[in-house]
């Protein structure tokens, strides 16, 4: 009986260092609990920057934003929320695009020259 009980532990033990074993053991304790870190950066004024907060912070910190190149024509920003709207799969409607594509040009983009 010694034996048997040893043989069990032996291959359990075995079973939780098997790839994908562990993982099986922590998904019976339930997901993670995660909370983020606060937010550190904020996004700059400019029109339609409740757009900006609307769809940007659902999913990423405002530092995502503010780090990306200054400068950068509306085309490129528009790019940007394609992006994230076909590889990410953001939920940002179409009605909604222009206003953060302009939100995005006015306060990063390319100075505009009159």
């Amino acid at each position: 009986m010694r034996l048997a009980l040893a043989s069990s532990a032996a291959l359990a033990a075995l079973a939780l260092a098997a790839p994908g074993g562990l993982a099986m053991a922590q998904s019976a304790a339930g997901p993670p609990v995660y909370s983020p870190p606060r937010e550190t950066a904020k996004l700059l004024d400019g029109p339609d920057l409740a757009q900006a907060q609307r769809h940007c912070l659902t999913c990423h910190s405002a530092d995502y934003v503010t780090t990306q190149p200054r400068g950068m024509p509306e085309a490129f920003w528009a790019g940007e929320v394609a992006k994230m709207r076909t590889a990410y799969g953001a939920t940002i409607p179409d009605e909604d695009v222009k206003p953060l594509v302009n939100y995005l040009t006015t306060a990063y983009g390319a100075p505009t020259h009159r």
